[in-house]
């Protein structure tokens, strides 16, 4: 079980203190699109969609956009021609760190060609298919928040067919994240509800098999504005990377 959320670790520390706004319309709009893609276009039927509808309406996305995100994952939508294609990026990062993009978009030169210069920027280098992928694993994540009996957990787990599960406590964030087959998120986050644990999220995530350790501040701020750049893309729509960092580290970064 270990290992398994040192980077959603590091984007909880970042996200708490960094001051800027989440993910542009766009790019929650087209979370939506994928979550509808690859599922049920009910929210009711698929943990994802509705993860990525709660995240677009706290947002302030309206309804309306909503919906029409939705139909065009559907297939649905009659009045845009636009074809969205899903391409995973893969790249390193200062000290060798690798670091993989999903990119939902409509003009994969233009993706590339912004991908390369985000790395060309902020020393790093965006590499082939497949240079770094071997290093990380897909996975079904459910994330609970608040303090969660540890029995309680375990037994939901098991009964939801999780791979295994991860306790957090940052502070100001305690909880659960929990793990599982992509095939079973659906199932385990269904499991877990009738549990009567808070989940406040369901996501399909890369997760890194291994981890580098960043100790250097300068190496630390070239990764995070690196990070920060990407994630600003609006063709970019996660972006997992394979480095532990203190967060003090990120303190600083971001004061």
């Amino acid at each position: 079980m270990a290992g398994h959320s040192k980077w959603a670790n590091i984007k909880r520390q970042k996200e708490r203190v960094d001051a800027k706004k989440g993910k542009t319309f766009a790019q929650l709009s087209r979370a939506i699109i994928v979550a509808a893609r690859h599922g049920l276009p009910d929210p009711a039927g698929n943990s994802q969609l509705r993860t990525a509808i709660e995240k677009a309406k706290a947002a302030g996305i309206p309804n309306d956009n909503i919906e029409r995100a939705i139909a065009k994952g559907a297939g649905t939508y009659e009045n845009d021609d636009t074809i969205y294609e899903e391409i995973r990026y893969e790249g390193y990062g200062p000290g060798g760190v690798a670091i993989l993009i999903q990119a939902l978009t409509d003009n994969r030169n233009r993706t590339a060609a912004d991908l390369r210069e985000a790395f060309r920027k902020n020393s790093g280098n965006l590499g082939e298919t497949g240079c770094v992928s071997w290093m990380f694993d897909q996975k079904g994540v459910i994330v609970i928040q608040g303090k969660v009996e540890e029995d309680l957990l375990l037994e939901a787990s098991v009964e939801g067919g999780a791979d295994s599960y991860e306790l957090f406590d940052m502070g100001e964030e305690i909880g659960a994240e929990v793990f599982s087959e992509v095939s079973n998120l659906e199932t385990l986050n269904q499991t877990l509800k009738q549990k009567n644990l808070k989940v406040i999220e369901a996501e399909l995530r890369w997760i890194p098999n291994n981890t580098i350790e960043i100790n250097d501040s300068d190496q630390a701020q070239l990764l995070l504005k690196l990070i920060d750049t990407l994630e600003s893309l609006d063709d970019v729509q996660n972006v997992t990377a394979n480095f532990e960092i203190d967060e003090k580290l990120i303190d600083l970064y971001v004061a």
